[in-house]
């Protein structure tokens, strides 16, 4: 009797914590469905099993990391995106968004249960001490990671400026793990830099989409249209960007259209439902331009090449991109942790889902010399959301590519990329010209 009392404890226990996950921070979950008698049941062998552990293991245990676990467990089964957030991760992640927080600087995810490099963010420690996109962790600080989770990963990496870490990589084509010893330090990322690829042709980087790069992206766009020759064309970078805000995709894409649906969101409920559109009030329109993506195009990313290459604002070029068209949510809860769920899928305008499939570029084109593209099809590691475990699933159909992410930070000299998208713009003032000519 007194053990079912237990296992009645932990069920309400449990129920309580469940209450907790699902009540937001000034907004509780409304007309959330009764817990039929089988899920019940199911709650209660779960219980039971919490109650047998705690009371049985080897060692003492903490119920509350037991759950903890459990959350997270539950979460990463779901989705390689979906997590639980502490509240020093929440914390994190708001000042990740602000374009300034501490650490190595290294987009990372899950690859059948190895941690994996998406790509390192420009100018940071990670970035100068040579990790590359793929690049496999094996250690850090000589504790294997295997199956840890993302979160786990996040926290081993962080820590105060001017500390050190070892990172043990696993790279292809490399024999032996290479140790980097990395020092963290205060992550300032600037999402937007510019410079002048000859005179009224223009070059903007999108490192990442944060809480301002609408407004950066508008003050370099005043300043280029200001300068003596204008813009005569303009090619925007968005190789090996991660993503970032899903208001500051739309909010850049808007930037280059002055009408049209932009992205559209689709999930189970009505408010993950929805569709953005663009404004013709600060339109930038009276300049070709051609966008670079590759395979460390992600997410937000993804939804601006989209936007712009379906309602035939630019022309896209580099190689297929990574293929994250799934939205997060981050759900604040009442201790100032939060959850981070995958509520809905993207699509572009066109009603394309990009999930596992990504963007094909309108003209396809590796960044390397052509001399050395076969042997680099070889040796590239195939790395893109299709080929994360338990990824959602694109439910239309799509191609598959393999894409070779590039820093964008190459000379022109040596990026092939870049070298075609000027050639393309001034083929495009010449084709406008010609065209001009005739009907006068």
């Amino acid at each position: 009797m007194g053990l079912l009392r237990k296992h009645r404890y932990f069920v309400l226990l449990l129920l309580s914590c469940l209450g907790l996950v699902f009540s937001l921070s000034g907004q509780a979950v409304t007309n959330a469905p009764a817990i039929s008698k089988e899920e019940y049941e199911r709650l209660e062998t779960f219980t039971n099993i919490l109650a047998i552990v705690s009371k049985n293991y080897v060692d003492q245990v903490d119920t509350k990391e037991l759950i903890l676990g459990a959350i997270n467990g539950m979460l990463h089964s779901l989705d390689p995106h979906s997590a639980y957030l502490t509240p020093e991760l929440y914390k994190e992640l708001q000042m990740d968004t602000q374009g300034r927080f501490g650490g190595l600087g290294i987009e990372i995810t899950i690859k059948n249960g190895i941690l994996t490099v998406v790509s390192p963010i420009e100018g940071t420690p990670a970035y100068r001490a040579g990790i590359k996109a793929g690049d496999q962790i094996i250690k850090i600080e000589e504790e294997f990671t295997k199956d840890l989770t993302l979160i786990e990963a996040v926290r081993k990496m962080r820590g105060p400026k001017g500390s050190r870490v070892t990172l043990s990589i696993k790279r292809e084509g490399v024999a032996d793990l290479v140790d980097f010893a990395i020092v963290r330090d205060t992550i300032r990322v600037q999402s937007v830099r510019t410079r002048t690829l000859e005179e009224g042709y223009s070059y903007i980087r999108l490192a990442q989409f944060q809480e301002r790069t609408d407004r950066d992206l508008q003050k370099i766009l005043e300043q280029l249209s200001a300068e003596k020759a204008g813009i005569k064309g303009l090619v925007l970078d968005l190789r090996n960007n991660p993503g970032g805000l899903l208001t500051q995709a739309v909010r850049v894409a808007d930037l280059f259209l002055d009408s049209g649906l932009i992205v559209y969101t689709d999930g189970r409920l009505e408010e993950q439902r929805h569709k953005y559109f663009a404004r013709r009030e600060g339109s930038w329109t009276e300049f070709p331009l051609v966008v670079l993506v590759n395979g460390g195009s992600a997410s937000a990313s993804e939804i601006v090449a989209g936007a712009l290459q379906d309602n035939k604002r630019a022309v896209i070029l580099g190689t297929r991109t990574f293929g994250k068209g799934s939205v997060q949510t981050i759900l604040p809860l009442d201790d100032d942790s939060a959850l981070r769920l995958t509520t809905a899928r993207y699509f572009t305008p066109k009603g394309r889902s990009i999930q596992a499939t990504g963007i094909a570029p309108d003209i396809f084109l590796e960044n390397v010399p052509a001399a050395e593209a076969k042997a680099e099809e070889k040796k590239r590691p195939n790395f893109r959301e299709e080929n994360l475990p338990g990824h959602l699933q694109n439910l239309q159909e799509g191609g598959k590519g393999k894409p070779k992410p590039q820093s964008g930070e190459e000379s022109i000299e040596n990026d092939p990329q870049l070298q075609r998208a000027l050639e393309l713009l001034r083929s495009w003032d010449v084709f406008k010209q010609l065209v001009q000519k005739k009907s006068s």
